[in-house]
């Protein structure tokens, strides 16, 4: 009996060393960082890490890749892939459907209008007389890992910034003690009365330095030679569009000139010098709130604009947009050597993504022979509307706005008309547009389950008030204009289901962090539910993302 009962524990003291060499090694927990920061590149496709790397100092972009944790195949997992989604997305760890950002706008039925997602007129302008502070997080549906940490620890702070209003308040979320944003009536930092009555004297200081206006008197060049810029293509090309003053979109850019003596802030926000103003600002709140210095965790929440206005203008395989790239890559760097300086190198923990990457011009796809195009959507909504009133005999279709319908519901009711019937109508006309990939009636959208990977995309990008009555998806390559005019083939955008949008940039870096790459998919919904575990709070009330385990092994 005795050499049974030895016989059992051997044999389980054999399986528990047989099963811990095939479950990962997990680190005890550690000590909670002093602070967090996340930083969101706003359009960035996740090539740009490579194609530009050989011009890359070693201290920015290079330095988190090598010595950080780099998830090289981190996807959004809906639509659309627009800023405001994006940022929400990163923060709640959740998808549109439970966050309630759709867009970066939508139509408002019970307003007859378009909205904003973060605009607020029951606010006020905090630092100017402008309306550009009339915003706040009330269309934000979900907690964010910010309002988290501050439930559980009251005395973290979060402080985030972006030229955005949508870009610093949806990281922020609700509880934020200061999200400030870029204001383009005055070149300065602003905020609303939903934080606070006035601003801070270090951000009142800030200000007064009038740095926007100091930019506007500089000429953007490009950092090196451009005759070494062989990572894109031509300075001049037919892809990208005019900026103000100039008669060929080509280096350099005499911003004193083009402002005509009067400040062009939206000129300004066009270069990257507002990536290094944006840097100043976010390092003077890092010292001036004392940032990571206290008992508890606290959060700076950076999120760089700039990317995606010149991306928009001149495409991703523009000079413009490398030299942007090159120049952000030394702001990076700047920014960490002072948290290692001011907070310590093992006291922080880093992450870098994007709310969104891009898709290729579409004129310049098409004349290298590859699939894209257009899809003028002007004269084919007045087809659409011209064709379902005389067929229902009411003129329902209001607009469309981000590949949605947008049906008049108030009158399909008083008309007697079966909202389904309508829908399945139009959506069979727009079936017929060329460069529509597939279309979705709001019906489908919200009683189908089907494991389809479009159909589920649109479905986590979906709410019954501020979406639409019907939605499409373009083929790849596509984009939606108004109308068929020279411009419109110039500069591009995003939005869509396809890599080119969804395939973006995340690397960790930290004292707590692992040297690692890791090719797994990786969803954009998890940041947010791996934060929970590096600061010790309960998942965000909507977070459906999973933690990214590899962060927790042993170093």
């Amino acid at each position: 009996m005795q050499k049974a009962i030895v016989s059992l524990k051997s044999a389980l003291f054999s399986c528990i060393v047989l099963s811990s060499s095939v479950l990962p090694v997990l680190a005890q927990t550690p000590a909670k960082p002093k602070l967090v920061v996340g930083i969101v590149v706003d359009q960035m496709c996740y090539e740009y890490l490579y194609r530009y790397q050989a011009k890359f100092s070693r201290q920015g972009f290079v330095k988190l890749m090598n010595k950080g944790t780099h998830c090289r195949n981190t996807q959004y997992n809906y639509v659309p892939t627009f800023t405001g989604p994006g940022h929400a997305s990163i923060y709640t760890g959740t998808t549109p459907v439970n966050h309630g950002i759709v867009a970066n706008d939508w139509y408002d039925r019970s307003l007859h209008k378009s909205v904003n997602c973060v605009g607020d007129t029951t606010v006020q302008t905090v630092g100017s007389t402008s309306t550009g502070g009339l915003c706040s997080p009330k269309n934000l549906k979900a907690h964010t890992i910010t309002d988290q940490l501050k439930l559980t620890y009251p005395a973290s702070k979060v402080i985030a910034v972006s030229i955005k209003d949508r870009s610093a308040i949806l990281p922020g979320g609700h509880l934020s003690d200061g999200s400030y944003w870029f204001d383009y009536a005055t070149g300065n930092f602003i905020t609303s009365t939903f934080y606070q009555p006035a601003l801070p004297a270090w951000v009142s200081d800030f200000n007064a330095r009038k740095q926007a206006d100091s930019y506007l008197q500089q000429t953007w060049n490009t950092l090196y030679d451009i005759s070494t810029y062989s990572e894109s293509g031509p300075d001049d090309t037919p892809y990208e569009i005019l900026m103000p003053g100039k008669t060929s979109p080509v280096f350099p850019y005499d911003l004193k000139a083009m402002s005509n003596g009067t400040p062009n802030y939206g000129l300004f926000t066009s270069t990257p010098f507002a990536n290094t103003f944006l840097t100043d600002f976010a390092l003077s709140a890092l010292g001036s709130e004392q940032l990571g210095r206290g008992k508890e965790t606290d959060f700076l929440c950076i999120s760089y604009s700039t990317p995606d206005i010149v991306g928009h203008a001149f495409g991703p395989y523009s000079v413009e947009m490398e030299d942007v790239y090159l120049r952000l890559d030394l702001e990076l760097g700047r920014l960490v050597r002072q948290l290692e300086q001011q907070v310590g190198k093992d006291n922080f923990v880093l992450f870098l993504t994007a709310d969104h990457a891009v898709v290729p011009v579409p004129q310049y796809l098409t004349d290298q022979q590859l699939p894209g195009g257009y899809i003028f959507l002007t004269p084919l909504m007045e087809n659409l509307k011209t064709k379902a009133a005389a067929h229902f005999g009411a003129d329902f279709v209001i607009t469309e706005e981000n590949n949605n319908i947008y049906f008049d519901r108030d009158l399909i009711q008083s008309r007697g008309i079966d909202l389904l019937e309508a829908q399945e109508y139009v959506q069979a006309e727009i079936r017929t547009w060329t460069g529509v990939k597939h279309v979705y009636t709001a019906r489908e959208l919200e009683t189908t389950s089907a494991d389809n990977a479009w159909r589920d995309m649109v479905g986590r990008g979906y709410r019954y008030a501020e979406s639409g009555d019907v939605l499409f998806l373009t083929e790849p390559g596509y984009l939606t204009k108004g109308t068929d005019t020279e411009r419109a083939h110039r500069g591009t955008s995003h939005g869509s289901s396809f890599n080119y949008d969804t395939h973006v940039p995340l690397i960790w870096y930290g004292g707590m962090i692992p040297k690692q790459e890791i090719i797994r998919r990786v969803n954009i919904t998890d940041i947010t539910a791996t934060l929970v575990y590096l600061l010790n709070v309960q998942k965000p009330n909507a977070t459906t993302g999973e933690p990214i385990l590899e962060l927790f092994r042993s170093k």
